[in-house]
């Protein structure tokens, strides 16, 4: 078939065509658009209740895992730079360990100066000592002379004023010792105090300092924390109770709980306490339909051993049983 360009029609033949390739093209775009709407598992499985509660009343929280001891931040009570770090994140220590050191080089001079001063002051004693025995007897030798005439009245005064004056380089001997050892006491409670210690057994989560560094106890109270640490066997759960449903937990109770995005992994855990103080929310979970603006009670739950399954800063979800009062 032959095209006979010259009779064209415009209004007949190029605008039907025009609008037939319009909507071709429209139909491919509005199809290629839909949305896919084939079913597909969940990325992440959303948390349910166990299979003893499902049918009865039960109180829903979120929570986050914490050493049994709580979270313990161990700072310097003295500033200065840091010699030397001896724990890494992991390792787990006893309670006194050295757990960093800060330089000590001040302290220890001043504990030499102090070392000298107490050899000095001792040496000033044997000296004092010995000199008030010496003035002792000579002033026992004139009065125990009997015939005036054989000493004078100026000679025993010069006796008695040699005598009292050994006693009293004596005192002051013995107070420079004590003035010492108190200063070399001093520094060695200043030495101590810059070598940190574990102050409980437990495991070392965090270490915030290297060797070089400057540690400042003027952080304040948003400061990092130089070391953190706590007693990870066992774990426990802070779990949060949203304010409305705290009235409705049975406190004592077990509650089942798993990790976040694992609800076929629940663990039985054992009722610890519960704070007597209802406090601000702080924990959130980022689900779009949860309040903020709430106080909650924080219940918490001992987790059985569970090797690796649960591990400090990681939240979870729970399930307690309500009370039976509870509807």
């Amino acid at each position: 078939m032959v095209i006979d360009w010259r009779n064209l029609s415009i209004s007949r033949q190029i605008l039907p065509a025009i609008a037939v390739i319009g909507l071709v093209i429209a139909a491919l775009f509005i199809f290629s658009g839909l949305p896919d709407r084939a079913l597909a598992e969940p990325e992440r499985e959303p948390a349910r209740a166990p299979a003893d509660l499902a049918n009865k009343a039960r109180v829903a929280g979120s929570g986050v895992v914490e050493p049994s001891s709580e979270l313990i931040q161990v700072g310097s009570a003295v500033s200065g730079l840091v010699t030397d770090v001896r724990v890494d994140p992991g390792d787990r220590v006893l309670a006194g360990q050295v757990l960093f050191v800060v330089d000590d080089r001040i302290a220890r001079s001043i504990l030499r100066e102090a070392d000298a001063a107490i050899v000095q002051a001792r040496a000033a004693i044997s000296e004092a000592r010995s000199a008030r025995t010496t003035a002792a007897r000579q002033l026992a030798l004139y009065r125990s002379v009997d015939d005036p005439a054989a000493v004078s009245r100026a000679e025993v005064i010069r006796a008695e004023g040699e005598a009292s004056a050994a006693n009293e380089r004596l005192r002051l001997a013995q107070a420079q010792l004590q003035a010492a050892q108190a200063r070399a006491a001093s520094a060695r409670t200043e030495i101590d105090r810059l070598v940190v210690r574990a102050p409980i057994a437990g495991e070392i989560l965090t270490v915030n300092i290297r060797k070089g560094e400057f540690v400042s106890t003027q952080g304040g109270g948003n400061a990092q924390a130089f070391i953190e640490m706590g007693q990870t066997q066992p774990l426990h759960v802070r779990i949060d109770i949203d304010e409305e449903q705290a009235p409705r937990v049975a406190l004592g109770k077990p509650a089942t709980v798993s990790p976040r995005g694992a609800a076929e992994r629940q663990v039985r855990a054992n009722f610890v306490r519960a704070e007597p103080l209802v406090v601000p929310k702080r924990s959130l979970t980022n689900s779009a339909a949860e309040r903020v603006d709430v106080r909650v009670l924080q219940v918490i739950y001992e987790l059985p051993a569970s090797d690796g399954l649960f591990r400090v800063g990681q939240q979870v979800d729970a399930y307690i049983p309500a009370g039976s009062a509870a509807k």
